[in-house]
């Protein structure tokens, strides 16, 4: 009750909350811990967020700065109690011009939102995480999200050219702007993209937009093996296409929505593979023919062909249902997302199944075959409830990301370590990029306030 009165003297009643309600809403993610904060402080400005830091960094309160709070892997839990920090309510897009093909916005603006005000003007934001309707651009700038176009496009941080961050002391800095190309100094913005709320506050980002592509096509198909299907997308590269995007699932995956779903949605057989193409029609048309016979060479089956957006989409509805209906199994879906190199998606694909015998849990994966980014998922039964079944799905990880790393892959492409991977950061970095994390920590966050208790 006294930090909320004196964080109330300082920024406005309006802006601070402290009733059990909002503690419990803004203690975790949708990762299964919580921690709940003694405050919530909601801002309204980098000014607010200044306030906020110099208070905090005098009085040394954890302060943990939270978007949407729909990570994976327990980045905004308020691991060490303090300040939440919520930036919802900077949800302004500040501009969108299509002369410099550039969007200035606030980091509690949604994902989708920006998306779609970009597209009203002619231009295309690429970066499309699952979450984008409940994903802030903040949370994806921590995280440096990604989603199915990462595979043409790139991921947040191909995108962000400026900020505004507010550092620990209350000091606000500004990197980079609205040019496309900046060689001035160290790269700045790259050092906080991905930087999981540890280094500073973001209060503005500037985004680099591009054309709006005129056209789309998505061919959807089905075959009797995850391997078939994956041998597939090799197959689509060697005869020099890049989609946008190019995604897999697997049996499991498909089981579950088809239960959930329903039989007719979903095409038969045991894999499935989703592949985008954009650009202008004519091109598009004949790409989309192209790839299509070749998917026919495969031995692929229920090959459907959609062009334009709205047929497009309705093919992709599939494929954006994927994680509910694992949800909707019952079970506590652990989504991994693993990136190995491209020549073993096959492997990987091969080892889940190993695993799964193992283990003896199910494990469902989809995702970014285009890039080597597969979302594992483990699926367990009273992993809330029981320490027994968290230890074995731990013994499961430790396979399942010893495997990755030695075959040069990273154990996370999107979600970030947070909590969930603290436990393996040792194993997927070596001491000298360990200790180098750690001065970079302690040069901008001298008294460990913000967003403590994670993996530095």
């Amino acid at each position: 009750m006294e930090l909320a009165s004196k964080l109330r003297e300082l920024l406005g009643n309006q802006s601070v909350a402290d009733d059990p309600e909002t503690l419990a809403l803004h203690s975790g993610d949708k990762w299964f811990a919580a921690h709940t904060p003694e405050v919530v402080v909601f801002a309204g400005s980098a000014g607010d967020v200044s306030k906020l830091l110099q208070f905090a960094s005098r009085e040394k309160i954890p302060v943990t700065a939270r978007g949407g709070g729909f990570g994976y892997v327990g980045g905004c839990v308020p691991a060490r109690g303090g300040i939440v920090l919520s930036l919802v309510r900077m949800n302004s897009i500040m501009e969108i011009s299509f002369e410099d093909a550039v969007a200035i916005v606030q980091p509690g603006v949604f994902t989708a939102d920006l998306k779609t005000a970009a597209r009203a003007q002619k231009l295309f934001y690429p970066p499309d995480p699952a979450s984008m309707k409940d994903c802030t651009i903040g949370g994806n700038v921590a995280t440096n999200a990604g989603g199915p176009r990462c595979l043409k496009y790139g991921v947040t941080r191909n995108y962000v050219i400026g900020l505004e961050v507010v550092l620990t002391n209350g000091d606000v800095l500004r990197t980079g702007g609205c040019v496309h190309k900046n060689k001035t100094g160290f790269d700045l913005i790259g050092l906080f993209v991905g930087s999981e709320g540890m280094l500073g506050v973001v209060t503005e980002i500037t985004l680099r937009l591009l054309p709006l592509p005129p056209a789309r096509s998505t061919l959807s198909a089905a075959f009797a093996t995850a391997t078939q299907a994956a041998e597939a997308v090799q197959v689509i590269f060697a005869a020099g296409f890049l989609p946008s995007s190019l995604e897999i699932a697997d049996h499991l995956t498909l089981e579950a929505a088809r239960r959930d779903l329903g039989e007719m949605i979903v095409p038969a057989g045991n894999a499935h593979l989703l592949v985008d193409l954009d650009g202008q029609e004519e091109s598009v048309r004949s790409e989309a023919g192209a790839i299509r016979e070749l998917l026919e060479t495969r031995k692929a089956n229920a090959i459907e062909m959609a062009i334009g957006e709205a047929d497009c989409e309705r093919l992709w509805a599939l494929r954006r249902e994927f994680s509910n209906s694992l949800r909707a199994t019952g079970l506590t879906k652990l989504n991994e997302d693993v990136v190995v190199p491209r020549s073993h998606l096959v492997d990987l694909m091969e080892f889940a199944e190993k695993l799964q015998t193992k283990h003896g849990f199910p494990i469902a994966c989809f995702g970014h075959a285009g890039d080597g980014n597969i979302h594992v998922n483990i699926m367990a039964d009273r992993y809330n409830r029981d320490v027994a079944v968290r230890e074995k799905v731990d013994r499961a990880l430790d396979d399942l990301f010893k495997q990755v790393l030695a075959w040069g892959g990273v154990i996370t492409g999107e979600h970030g370590i947070g909590l969930a991977k603290k436990r393996w950061w040792p194993d997927a970095t070596s001491e000298v990029a360990r200790e180098l994390h750690r001065k970079f920590k302690q040069i901008l966050d001298p008294h460990g306030i913000l967003n403590p208790g994670k993996f530095v």
